[in-house]
């Protein structure tokens, strides 16, 4: 399993050997359980002897570093997000999958005969109820054969393109016309189109519509030329398609309800959480994104752990992670996204 740190591990000035075990465990069992640690929970994890006043002490250090603050006036300390990112990319210790989880995971996605579309949405739901957070996966739009194509004018100047695709999958897209299109120029476009398309993928067909359109070698009016060339572009356009599982479960995740509000806010601004995960294709081992490191995160306090798939040609095509509270169990959810992932990679091959 590769696991990339977000940069080279910077260790506070002070934290030798005790305070790194008292940091662990406390971090450990805030991960588990969520709430605050004291002196007295930690005096019984800790392998060393060391009693609650001494602990203490230590804790107050490690919070003098920024690694830990006190949320209320309880004795209790959860670790701040440097701490965790302290925690995650120096202390994390990473377990393996249970023979169980590999199974599941690899059952629910290898059903024969599905299509790409519903593996990559079975393998989003699959890690939303093992991690009981949010599955997501950021993969590119899947080129269907067409079997129709057609131009429907809706208001002055718009014009809805309907595509249908062969295996009954259908699209609208909104275009620009050009001014003083007449309304014979649609049906013009729609046949122009739905003949050289029909039975190909957009992808296939797109270059040698584009040659004849600057050939002028087909019978189109100018603005109807206009309108096809339109009408291709927002076709043929790159989409990254985001698909989001399992949102639900974090109201399970003893967050306040008001963080969960601007999480949700957050999942909804999907052109940010694409270019998030977009960051994760840059590596090739599974990357953790905590809290407000990243400006769309900054008010919920959330954390994705993701990783890149490969098609079978081994070029990086999507993105698959998990979203929850920052408190996750990341040493469980790392190989769960790890190996959903590298799964996908050998269907994709």
């Amino acid at each position: 399993m590769t696991f990339e740190p977000r940069s080279p591990l910077v260790v506070p000035q002070g934290f030798t050997d005790r305070p790194r075990e008292v940091f662990r465990h406390l971090v450990e069992a805030f991960l588990a359980s969520g709430e605050p640690v004291g002196s007295r929970t930690l005096s019984q994890r800790l392998p060393l002897t060391l009693s609650p006043a001494s602990i203490r002490n230590v804790m107050a250090d490690l919070e003098s570093m920024g690694l830990l603050y006190a949320p209320h006036t309880s004795a209790g300390r959860i670790p701040t997000e440097k701490g965790l990112r302290l925690f995650v990319d120096g202390l994390l210790e990473i377990g393996e999958l249970a023979p169980d989880e590999r199974l599941a995971i690899e059952a629910r996605m290898s059903g024969s005969g599905q299509r790409i579309e519903d593996v990559l949405t079975q393998a989003t739901q699959s890690l939303a109820g093992l991690s009981r957070c949010a599955g997501l996966m950021l993969t590119a739009k899947q080129d269907s054969a067409l079997k129709d194509v057609e131009f429907v004018a809706i208001a002055p100047g718009k014009a809805l393109v309907i595509m249908v695709s062969e295996d009954g999958q259908v699209e609208n897209r909104v275009i620009d016309t050009p001014p003083g299109l007449p309304v014979s120029a649609l049906s013009e476009a729609s046949n122009y189109l739905g003949a050289r398309l029909r039975g190909r993928t957009i992808d296939t067909a797109r270059a040698e519509i584009l040659a004849e359109l600057d050939g002028n070698k087909m019978e189109l009016d100018v603005l109807t030329a206009k309108l096809v060339a339109e009408g291709l572009a927002t076709l043929a356009g790159p989409e990254k398609v985001l698909i989001v599982r399992g949102a639900s479960h974090l109201l399970d995740s003893q967050v306040d309800l008001d963080r969960i509000r601007v999480l949700f806010d957050d999942i909804e601004r999907k052109a940010d959480l694409i270019r998030l995960l977009e960051l994760a294709r840059e590596g090739e081992g599974v990357r953790i994104f905590i809290g407000s490191e990243n400006r769309l995160f900054s008010l919920s306090g959330s954390s994705i752990v993701a990783a890149p798939y490969a098609n079978a040609q081994g070029k990086i095509v999507g993105v698959i992670g998990v979203l929850g509270p920052t408190r996750l169990n990341y040493g469980r959810i790392v190989p769960l996204v790890d190996h959903t992932a590298k799964v996908i990679g050998r269907l994709l091959a």
